[in-house]
């Protein structure tokens, strides 16, 4: 299916939202375009956990505690467990599939953000950056927001995985096998039909989700798609429409 007719009608329809939207190759809208993206700045603190593994700063099997400073609501599972001690390589897991806020503020604290600021520039990202780690509330000396992004940065980045060419080839393997366990496929993945729970031939994605943001960057095959999406508060029942509409057509 034209891909960019879709796209063009998904944001005339649309008049509210700030899109960025990126299929290379197929249909675009403002891929420049700066928008906050939630937990898809989590994908750069994996990227440098994978890089580290890679290069044997990192042990895969270190312990990570959870530390009580660093406890956060909303998604994850690692809050719910009894478990108080993970291999630094289940932390990340718990991040790709669940978004996990804890285990992502526990990986952040071990890793650093300047590690995770430094792998950004290495991979050319200007508009794309994970700001600060998960909060509760945000005061006023605090990032507006965790991260930031522009989809054409976004889709590029997992053109890279899905080629094998995200620094080095086994850093895109590993990055490729977290995001195949990713559980949420409530946006444009939505539109592919997969199993949420069991995808791990087809569909790779990372989301991000907060209030007034929408986002959902990956790739199925060797088609890399990034969509963003900032709204007026209750908009998001269209959002989640267009972007669906986006993946049917898409798929």
């Amino acid at each position: 299916m034209d891909l960019q007719p879709v796209v063009d009608r998904v944001v005339a329809g649309t008049p509210g939202v700030r899109w960025s939207i990126s299929v290379p190759g197929r249909a675009e809208h403002e891929p420049g375009r700066r928008l906050r993206t939630a937990s898809i700045g989590k994908l750069l603190l994996l990227i440098e956990v994978a890089r580290g593994i890679e290069d044997g700063s990192l042990d895969p099997g270190e312990l990570l505690s959870k530390d009580p400073a660093l406890a956060v609501a909303d998604s994850g599972l690692w809050q719910h467990l009894a478990v108080e001690a993970l291999p630094l390589t289940d932390v990340a897991v718990l991040i790709a599939s669940v978004s996990d806020n804890f285990a992502t503020n526990v990986m952040l604290a071990r890793v650093g953000l300047p590690a995770v600021r430094l792998v950004a520039a290495r991979l050319h990202l200007h508009e794309t950056e994970l700001l600060d780690f998960v909060r509760n509330k945000r005061a006023s000396h605090h990032p507006p927001t965790l991260s930031t992004g522009a989809a054409g940065e976004l889709a590029g980045l997992m053109q890279h995985i899905a080629r094998r060419t995200l620094l080095t080839r086994a850093v895109s393997e590993r990055m490729d096998t977290w995001m195949a366990t990713s559980v949420d496929l409530s946006m444009v993945a939505s539109g592919f039909g997969d199993d949420p729970l069991a995808h791990t031939a087809t569909v790779r994605n990372k989301t991000g989700t907060d209030d007034g943001i929408r986002a959902d960057v990956g790739f199925v095959g060797d088609q890399a798609y990034a969509v963003l999406a900032n709204y007026p508060a209750g908009d998001t029942w269209l959002v989640m429409r267009a972007m669906r509409e986006i993946g049917a057509a898409l798929s």
